[in-house]
């Protein structure tokens, strides 16, 4: 009799455990189709906030609630065997109190069964990422471009274009580190400033949009294969999924429309 052999999930220590090692392979993914194929090649995939946009249309991740999150977090969850699974916390669940946040993230944890949730923000976010981490809930943080702070930062702006605010980028990393978080994204920041903080942190830092020196890199999966009219400057299009669906709609309609469309007697022999 053969035994199966148990694939087990990668782990919060098992990422945190790759700072300076061989390189993190991160996706975003929001289905359980999508998670699934993912799930072959990524240590973890992150459920984020930006399905808003990508997903239901809006126009920032700011109008995105804590339910919508949840459940798109538990297809992503279920359709994955391997990867970590990260969920984002949006935008008002967490930045209140430190209460706010641990009964927010354990409804996302006990909801999704993932490993761990993501936070925007560096220093002014420690003491909740301290919080979280005290109480058993892993926390990967973000800063540089922070989405959900569009509004305050006057849009998506590159970060550490002047070297005189490289400092504060630096503080709000080294901030996060001390509190507990076991990675940290480095968003939309500029090569040198990214390569800094990564040789300056003991956890590992995963870039989009920073610098190739980062421990780790991460797109979102619709970005990466062309489905999105609009992508970054940063992102390299690994597909040409957009056009190729299109034309496969379009003869879908056409066969309809002249009736060649397979009829009852070809596809039930």
């Amino acid at each position: 009799m053969s035994k199966q052999t148990q694939i087990r999930r990668t782990t919060v220590p098992q990422i945190a455990a790759r700072k300076g090692g061989e390189p993190i392979v991160s996706l975003t993914s929001y289905h359980a189709h999508t998670a699934a194929i993912v799930d072959k090649y990524a240590d973890f995939i992150l459920v984020g906030d930006s399905l808003g946009m990508v997903m239901h249309g809006m126009e920032s991740t700011v109008g995105v609630p804590l339910d919508l999150m949840i459940m798109h977090g538990k297809a992503v969850v279920r359709g994955t065997q391997k990867a970590l699974v990260v969920v984002d916390m949006p935008f008002g669940t967490y930045e209140e109190s430190p209460a706010v946040a641990f009964r927010n993230a354990a409804k996302i944890m006990k909801e999704t069964q993932c490993g761990a949730v993501k936070l925007e923000g560096g220093k002014r976010m420690a003491e909740t990422i301290r919080f979280l981490t005290e109480r058993g809930i892993p926390v990967m943080a973000h800063i540089g471009l922070t989405p959900q702070s569009s509004n305050v930062m006057g849009g998506f702006k590159t970060q550490g274009r002047d070297e005189d605010s490289w400092e504060l980028h630096e503080e709000d990393a080294r901030a996060v580190a001390e509190a507990g978080a076991f990675a940290i994204v480095l968003e939309g920041m500029v090569e040198p400033l990214a390569a800094k903080i990564t040789k300056q942190i003991p956890i590992p830092t995963i870039g989009i949009g920073a610098s190739a020196e980062c421990d780790g890199q991460i797109l979102v999966l619709e970005d990466m294969l062309g489905l999105n009219e609009w992508t970054p400057k940063f992102v390299k299009v690994y597909g040409d999924l957009g056009p190729a669906i299109e034309r496969a709609v379009s003869q879908y309609a056409e066969e309809v429309k002249d009736r060649s469309f397979p009829g009852e007697d070809e596809v039930y022999r």
